[in-house]
């Protein structure tokens, strides 16, 4: 016997994932500064990563203590990439 999951909770989250795709989409249309254009697709980015892992991977369901070993990881992967970000244009720079 298989057990019964509703539909429901998925089909909000992956309406909210479309808003916010769609907010992303005309967000760069707008002719905004370039830093809080940044600004604003990173966070809604991070937003919908952790529904998606929340809702679609199930970690909303698992223990507290996967969610603290995710976290940090996480914040641990972006420090890294914001690190690197200075140095991601200036091969273009330098004519590589």
């Amino acid at each position: 016997m298989t057990a019964h999951v509703p539909v429901r909770p998925f089909a909000l989250v992956l309406g909210l994932l479309l808003v916010l795709t769609v907010a992303e989409v005309v967000l760069a249309y707008f002719h905004v500064p370039p830093a809080m254009m940044l600004t604003a697709l990173l966070g809604l980015s991070v937003l919908k990563a952790g529904y998606i892992m929340a809702y679609f991977m199930h970690l909303k369901f698992e223990r507290f203590g996967l969610f603290l070993l995710l976290v940090p990881a996480t914040v641990f992967c972006i420090l890294l990439f914001l690190g690197f970000l200075p140095d991601a244009g200036r091969g273009m720079m330098e004519g590589a």
